[in-house]
């Protein structure tokens, strides 16, 4: 499907090839954290990141595994930015590839994320601060709820999964490329928000106050915690604000992705009138 578009490259046919070998590696946090890499895969996911300024190195791509007819146009930006690119076989592309229907794109290129020291925000910035979350696709679902909301940053504290897990980017759709992100520890993230006077609003069903009723046209950094227990009581004890969303049914709380939309809309909702 579109292959006839491709410049020759050279074809990848073994398993064993070292090239395949370290792309594999690569879906494994060791793997990327050695390498200062990670894998991007998927047509909507290596469009947004080459758009947002990243440069991949390297370029697998398998043109029976197409699903659409831009797939041509999309290695070629990649080629033109520098990446070396190499046709697969079925059975090699899927070693590598993390998804279980792969699309046929897959690149690796060199990402960190920023640090505190390096993040610059507006004045009256509105963050998005997660603690210890667990699962990518909660993570990567926050990043795409973030990006529609224009969350100036989005920092990850005491991760539990990293930004660059495969599956964050999939999830995502790739919006991770999109927006400043910021791995750091809680006690560092505190500090710096109350040196920018930076209010916090930690979300909780341990309160009686609904999230309506706090003002996020200031400066704000929305805060949920981990899956299952919550945020931890540093975050509790040093929030200036606790809110609650009211729950109508038998459950006690929704789940978190769910949750920081619905606080981030809020305040576009405030900032917006």
């Amino acid at each position: 499907m579109g292959g006839e578009h491709l410049m020759p490259d050279l074809c990848i046919t073994s398993l064993q090839n070292p090239k395949v070998k370290q792309a594999v590696k690569l879906r494994r946090r060791s793997g990327r954290d050695a390498a200062g890499t990670l894998l991007i895969e998927g047509y909507r996911e290596l469009k947004r990141a080459v758009a947002n300024g990243v440069r991949p190195h390297t370029l697998f791509y398998c043109d029976t595994c197409f699903q659409g007819g831009n797939e041509p146009v999309l290695i070629e930006e990649c080629r033109a930015a520098g990446a070396e690119c190499f046709a697969c076989t079925p059975a090699v592309f899927a070693k590598m590839a993390y998804r279980d229907r792969p699309e046929g794109l897959l690149a690796l290129a060199a990402y960190a994320p920023l640090t505190l020291s390096t993040l610059t925000v507006p004045a009256h910035p509105l963050l998005l601060v997660v603690e210890q979350i667990e699962k990518p696709g909660n993570l990567g679902t926050m990043l795409r709820s973030a990006d529609a909301a224009g969350v100036d940053a989005v920092i990850v504290c005491d991760r539990c999964t990293d930004c660059l897990n495969p599956n964050v980017v999939r999830a995502s759709i790739g919006t991770l490329f999109a927006l400043p992100v910021v791995e750091a520890a809680s006690r560092d993230v505190q500090a710096w928000l109350t040196a920018y006077d930076i209010q916090v609003v930690a979300a909780t069903p341990h309160t009686t106050r609904n999230y309506t009723e706090v003002d996020y046209t200031r400066g704000t950094a929305v805060l949920v915690g981990a899956e299952q227990y919550g945020l931890s009581s540093f975050w509790l004890e040093t929030a200036q604000q606790q809110v609650r969303i009211p729950m109508r049914g038998q459950c006690d709380s929704l789940n978190v992705a769910a949750a920081a939309t619905i606080l981030l809309y809020e305040a576009v909702r405030q900032r917006s009138a």
